[in-house]
């Protein structure tokens, strides 16, 4: 079981102003529908991440320049990573159960009834979560649906409408899509209905640069994850071409998502997953958000850092040095589905193969779970 980070956790008394929480939404037996809790507020009570303001989103990292370092104050290594990057906690929110709504059981489609279970649930403990704190909610789509545009769409409006019933407005929400082809294209078409997405799952610069294209508000990528697999496998040109140059793939491909998104000029916000040590966030200081396990979140808690350490901390990550990096003509193109598919290397596709697997594994086992204990007493 995953840890919150509530009130009398011993982490929030000293944690910075600027970080982010992250809550995922769990049944009793799987990871299967996640909720996100993401806020930041800055020193002075200003909105940092995640800006309610979505016409003019405040997410950023927090060093002016890439020669910025740390000052000669004495702290910890969290307070000073906090300087350069919004930090999210790994955290988990209790699920409160949907069954005893009555628009769901009253449906006869016993497919139909556990959607409409689950789909509450999610929406219940968003609203929850949208009342406890500013930022925004991220709320996960069904996996199943990952390549069916429509269907996701349709997905995201009916848990909008829900949110909507319970008054909470489209600016508090984010929707979580696998950043499958057709992922991509229903995110672009709720960001151009003003609703905000929030891409997960890229493996692959091409799925980056597409997601970027379509306006995604956040996309996220695993780090740890694309490391894994070009330590057991070759034959990806893309991991292949990055492992030959002596270079790590998962923050190669970060900071080249990064560097594309800021010289080109789009909306979207950078978020890092799978993060496995310390020297992965030293590495990419400067990215708008990093998810950082619980361990590794006390760990940089409890290092001081003195004025004569051995190492500064220096912001890798810039709007500034992005302008200087330089991109070959084939990945500068506008992405189709067509090129789009055929720039997808191995490592994306076994590797979003397998986690939309797990996924819709994981929910199918949970709307199971839903129809053993429906109805519920007392309904």
């Amino acid at each position: 079981m995953a840890v919150s980070l509530p009130s009398s956790s011993p982490l929030p008394a000293s944690l910075p102003s600027n970080l982010l929480t992250r809550s995922r939404l769990l049944s009793p037996l799987s990871h299967a529908l996640q909720l996100k809790r993401l806020l930041a507020s800055s020193p002075a009570g200003r909105t940092r991440s995640f800006s309610l303001r979505s016409s003019s989103p405040r997410v950023g990292a927090f060093a002016a320049d890439s020669s910025s370092a740390v000052g000669s104050e004495l702290s910890t290594e969290l307070d000073a990573v906090s300087r350069f990057s919004e930090i999210v906690p790994d955290t988990v929110s209790a699920i409160e159960t949907a069954l005893a709504d009555s628009a769901c059981y009253e449906q006869d489609d016993p497919n139909d009834r556990l959607s409409c279970f689950c789909d509450k649930a999610l929406v219940n403990v968003g609203t929850d979560l949208a009342r406890l704190v500013p930022g925004r909610v991220s709320t996960e789509v069904d996996a199943r649906l990952a390549y069916d545009a429509l269907g996701i769409v349709r997905k995201v409006h009916r848990l909008l409408q829900l949110y909507y019933e319970l008054e909470v407005p489209s600016e508090r929400l984010l929707f979580k899509i696998p950043s499958t082809w057709q992922g991509i294209e229903a995110a672009k078409l709720l960001e151009s209905e003003g609703i905000q997405t929030h891409l997960t799952f890229v493996y692959s610069f091409p799925q980056a640069a597409a997601a970027a294209q379509a306006g995604a508000s956040v996309i996220q990528i695993f780090v740890g994850r694309i490391r894994d697999w070009s330590r057991n496998h070759t034959g990806d040109p893309e991991l292949d071409a990055i492992c030959r140059k002596g270079e790590d793939p998962g923050l190669e491909l970060v900071a080249k998502a990064y560097n594309y998104i800021h010289k080109y000029g789009h909306k979207s916000k950078l978020m890092v997953a799978a993060i496995r040590n310390k020297q992965d966030i030293f590495s990419l200081l400067g990215v708008d958000y990093m998810i950082l396990p619980l361990k590794i979140l006390q760990s940089l808690k409890e290092s001081i850092t003195y004025p004569d350490e051995k190492y500064s901390f220096v912001r890798k990550l810039s709007p500034s040095s992005a302008m200087t990096y330089n991109f070959s003509q084939e990945e500068l193109v506008n992405w189709d589905e067509a090129s789009f598919s055929s720039a997808m290397g191995p490592a994306s596709k076994e590797l979003l193969a397998a986690v939309l697997e797990g996924y819709a594994n994981q929910t199918k086992r949970v709307e199971e779970l839903f129809g053993k204990i429906w109805p519920p007493p007392n309904v």
